[in-house]
């Protein structure tokens, strides 16, 4: 998740593309990271039930995709053409971006991802339990 390779990357240190099209795809990013965070909180068990489906499947998605989010995918493509793009600083590094920007540090890679797993882990955990406390009080 942290970085599709290892070489230092100061366009990081920047922050996001803040053009229209860049704009667009930070706000989609915080979003889908504000519902992988807070999405366990919900009292609809079809809610949580799609919650448990879509945690392992973005976690996979990210290990399939070397570290890179589709969404990455997808703003590379609309901007050069092509599905990967090694001079995006963006692709396969969005929350190394975030840390760099918004904290002002750089974790290495390989603990950015072991954190991140770990967190979709937890958060995974919370959410079963909440759907198997809302089957225990319906039963």
């Amino acid at each position: 998740m942290a970085s599709i390779d290892s070489h230092d990357r100061d366009e990081c240190q920047r922050g996001p593309r803040l053009d229209g099209l860049g704009l667009s795809f930070l706000i989609s990013h915080l979003a889908v990271g504000a519902y992988i965070l807070f999405g366990w909180i919900t009292s609809s068990p079809p809610a949580l039930a799609f919650y448990l489906l879509l945690l392992p499947t973005i976690a996979t998605q990210w290990y399939v995709n070397r570290g890179s989010c589709v969404m990455n995918n997808i703003e590379s493509w609309l901007r050069g053409g092509c599905w990967r793009d090694p001079t995006n600083p963006e692709e396969g590094g969005f929350l190394l971006m975030l840390c760099r920007w918004l904290f002002r540090i750089r974790p290495h890679p390989l603990v950015l991802d072991r954190f991140s797993y770990a967190t979709v882990f937890i958060l995974w955990l919370l959410a079963a339990s909440r759907l198997s406390w809302f089957a225990m009080v319906d039963a």
